[in-house]
Order: C-alpha cells, then structure tokens, then sequence
C-alpha cells in the first residue's frame, strides 16, 4: 500500500504542474490578446492566473519562455486542424462541401484561439515562433496548392501556385472580418459571405474539374 502510495504521488505532482502551467498559459493568452506581445508583462500575467510572480517563475524563466511554449501548442493544434482540413477524402466532395470542410476547421481554431494572430502577427515575438510559424505557413499554401494542382493536372506549377495565394489571400482577409464580427448570426453571415466569395473565385477555376461542384456560370476567362 505504501509503495503505491509514494508512486502515486509523482503523478500527482505532475498533474498538478500540469494544471498550473495550463493555467499560466490560458492567463498569458489572455493577456497576449489584450495588450500584445510586446506590453505584456510577466507581472500582468500572474496578476492574470492569480498566482505570485514567484510562482509562475518556477514554471516559466520569462516572458519569451512562456510565448514559445503558448506558441508552440497552438501550432501543435493548427497543424492538426489543417490536417483535418485537407485530409484525401475531402477531394470527392463538391466544390461548395469542400470549402465547408477546408474552411471550417480553420475558422473554428482561429475563434477559439484568438490569441494565435494575436502573437504570430505581433511585433518583437520570439524568432522561434515566427520561424515555426512561417514554416506551418508555408505549408498551408502547399496544401492549397496541391489541391488547385489536383484538379487542373495540366496547369502550369506557376499558375497553381497563383491561384493558390490569391485564394489564401482572400480566406485571410475574410478570416480577419469574421474574428472581428460578433459571435452568433453576424458571425455565421460573415463566415458564409467568405465562403461565397471564394466559391465564386475557384468555380471557374476548378469547378468543370470538380466532381459535383456548383457549376457556376462565371468565366474566368475573358
């Protein structure tokens, strides 16, 4: 009993270190968000968790140590939510399905997470961050990429690269109007009216390609 006792309690140490640095890092979100990087302080931030300076000094040496581990959770999730954005099963589906189920993901991580532009845009953050967080962007727009190289297999690798930064272009700045509407129906039409816009872009782009796409009546071409 005893010897499963003491093994109990490391676990529980560490659960509750867990916890602590969950705490200190959602505190630290908060603060990133409403100040930026740059203003922010470690003092704001424990004032934020409601812990003592010294405390979150046993878990974080300092402001930068605190940004790259919040920084590098986040891209742990995107990374996920874009994988789940551009999986291969997605290919099949109609043009308008298909921007549901690149697009949503997304817009969902970034609702939940406002801190991530908050601290990848943000001036003076931490070179590690922004070289991870070039890196996953590079990679969104290889993902995009290759879809657009997908269905117009005989274009041209420069035109596919084109239309795939337009097309991220646009969901950037859409992103950006739908993060700063009101959460509920102004947010959903905004989110809708993203959609629209790039269903009427690609359409004429991929959609005689696309299984089932909308078929719009737009040439892309004069």
């Amino acid at each position: 009993m005893s010897e499963m006792s003491e093994e109990a309690k490391p676990r529980r140490r560490q659960a509750r270190g867990e916890r602590r640095i969950t705490q200190l890092l959602q505190a630290a979100a908060n603060v990133f968000c409403a100040n930026g990087y740059t203003a922010a302080s470690t003092n704001a931030i424990a004032r934020e968790a409601h812990v003592s300076p010294g405390t979150l000094y046993q878990y974080f040496p300092n402001k930068e140590a605190i940004a790259v581990e919040l920084g590098g959770r986040l891209m742990h999730e995107m990374r996920e939510a874009h994988g789940q954005a551009f999986s291969p099963e997605n290919l099949a589906l109609p043009l308008p399905e298909l921007l549901d189920a690149v697009i949503d993901p997304l817009i969902e991580f970034n609702c939940a997470n406002p801190v991530f532009l908050a601290l990848m845009h943000g001036s003076e953050i931490p070179g590690r961050i922004a070289e991870e967080h070039d890196a996953l962007h590079a990679s969104l727009i290889e993902r995009v990429r290759l879809l657009i190289a997908h269905y117009l297999p005989e274009s041209p690798p420069e035109e596919c690269v084109r239309i795939a930064d337009m097309a991220f272009a646009v969901f950037k700045g859409g992103l950006a109007l739908v993060l700063a509407a009101p959460e509920g129906r102004e947010r959903e039409a905004t989110v809708a009216e993203l959609k629209l816009v790039l269903l009427r872009y690609l359409d004429p782009v991929i959609g005689g390609t696309h299984h089932g796409a909308a078929g719009l009546t737009t040439s892309r071409n004069p």
